[in-house]
């Protein structure tokens, strides 16, 4: 049952943190640099990749 918990935590975590990724992805700060330089912001890469990290671990955990 703890398994479980820790699971669907991990998903919701995982969940926010791509959302958040993806808000500074698309930001317009970040298009403007990605348009001048072609630079990503290690934030926005950091959030998605780490979303995806939790959400694969949480669903995991949940089976």
């Amino acid at each position: 049952m703890n398994k479980k918990v820790i699971g669907i935590v991990l998903i919701i975590i995982g969940v926010a943190l791509g959302i958040w990724g993806y808000d500074i992805y698309d930001s317009a700060g970040s298009q403007v640099g990605r348009a001048l330089g072609g630079d990503t912001p290690i934030e926005a890469w950091a959030g998605m990749v780490g979303g995806v990290v939790c959400l694969i671990i949480g669903i995991t955990k949940v089976k």
